[in-house]
This record gives structure tokens, sequence and C-alpha cells, in this order.
């Protein structure tokens, strides 16, 4: 298989989008250590696990161990590098899913919702980058994958059509082009240690739990949701080529599939 002897850590990997990811991953060879906060279900919007997960990939013949990861704790993820490091004996993959989004506009949302949004979307990815490094050094290289929105793609210059003022998370958008820029800047600057830092974003909306959450009831949830393929395919690709190859691109999921025939 194509990731035989690799080791992969993907963080918000309980469900959605990182799970996928993962279940792909452990499906081309990788041991993979699925990392989430979720250990036990609490909302029927959000099933899904670490374990379940983990049960998941094992039980069709994949390696995988589940990571407890709180991306607002610095601590925490020194210990979920530490703990997959512990199990595998090494570090080569690391995808940066996990992400929230917070309600409002900017004069209704509150400030610990903004302070929230900013450490697990933007700081969580940074520090997760500067722990994994020294061991990605270590295994001769390796990938960083930061999974991005088109949200990140700037709606240009106005005046605007005001019917069509463009919805959602009014930080995410932003935060998602920091990063975009951010991996860009940092693959560059470690291109020659055999580390490459790419960008993978879904082509249009997956209906996954968390991207329907806001909408769907509590009471009586709809949990016919849709599965990442092709983020999947595309991680497990990005993987494959070197970094003197591929570092710094921004990728989207359809369009990549389509392109490579994957």
């Amino acid at each position: 298989m194509a990731l035989n002897g690799r080791v992969a850590l993907v963080a918000g990997a309980s469900r959605g989008i990182g799970a996928d990811i993962a279940k792909y991953l452990a499906a081309a060879g990788a041991k993979v250590a699925v990392a989430a906060r979720t250990e036990v279900q609490q909302d029927p919007r959000l099933p899904g696990t670490i374990h379940s997960v983990v049960e998941e990939i094992k039980a069709k013949g994949g390696e995988a161990t589940a990571v407890v990861l709180n991306l607002r704790d610095p601590e925490s993820i020194a210990n979920a590098v530490k703990q997959t490091v512990a199990t595998y004996g090494k570090l080569d993959i690391v995808v940066n899913n996990a992400a929230i989004f917070v309600p409002g506009t900017l004069e209704t949302v509150q400030p610990r919702h903004i302070d929230l949004s900013f450490s697990v979307n933007v700081m969580g990815v940074i520090l997760m980058m500067r722990e994994v490094y020294p061991h990605l050094r270590a295994a001769g290289g390796g990938h960083i994958i930061n999974i991005s929105s088109g949200g990140a793609i700037f709606p240009g210059p106005g005046p605007y059509d005001t019917t069509k003022v463009r919805g959602g998370d009014i930080f995410y958008g932003a935060q998602k082009s920091l990063i975009e820029h951010f991996s860009q800047a940092e693959g560059w600057r470690h291109q020659a240690e055999g580390i490459s830092v790419n960008v993978l974003a879904p082509q249009g909306r997956i209906k996954t739990p968390g991207n329907i959450m806001a909408a769907n009831s509590r009471e009586n949830p709809d949990l016919d949701f849709e599965r990442a393929d092709n983020m999947g395919k595309s991680a497990v690709w990005i993987c494959e080529q070197p970094a003197t190859v591929l570092n710094g691109s921004i990728m989207y999921d359809n369009t990549l599939v389509k392109e490579k025939g994957l």
C-alpha cells in the first residue's frame, strides 16, 4: 500500500472530514492517531468519537489509536504528539483539520467566542506545526496538510450586490486565508528538510455533522451525512509526493481527484 510504514496524526478526526481522511490514510497503509476532544458522544447531531473511528479503522484491517486533543491547550497538543510518537515510534504525516464556527456579526459576537475561534482555527494549527517539526525532521521528512475552505477566497473589491451578502462565520474565511499564506511560507522554509506544507480544501459544501449542526434539530436530527471521499483520496495522494515536487500548494479536492484520476 502507498503509505505503508508511515505514521499519521489527524486532528479533528472524531467525525466528518477528519474522520474520513483518517480512514483513507489507514486504508493506504498508514498507522493513524485519531485525535480530537470527543471521547463520549454528547450531542445527537454530532455522532462519532475518536474511539468509534479507531474501531472502524481496525474493523477494516487498519491500525489506529485514539488520542485526546484539545487545540486550545498547548500542553494537550504537546501530549498528543508525544503519545503518537510513543505509540508508533515516529511521525510522518500531520493533518490539521479541527475547526470551529462562531455565530453572529462583529457587533453581536461575544468576545469569548472570538478568542475561542482564533485559539482553535489559528493558534491551534500554528502550535501543532511547531510541535511536530522536530519529529518530521527526525523521520527524514514528512507532510503537513492544513485543511482550508473556499471561504478563504477573497470576495474581491466592491461595490457589492448587497442582496447576496456572504453568510457563515465572519472570521472563518479570514482565518483560513491566514493559514494558507502561513502554510506556503512554512513550506518554503522547510522544503530543504524534506518537509512539505500543503493546503487542501473541499470544493463546495460537504454535508458533515459539523457543517449542518447549526441548522440541525437536536430533538430530531438529520443523520443523512455526506462522506468526504475526495478529501480522503486527495490527502493520500498529497502524502505520496516528495516535498521537492509538491509544496506550498493550495488544492481543492474535486479538482485534484479529477486531474489525477484518483
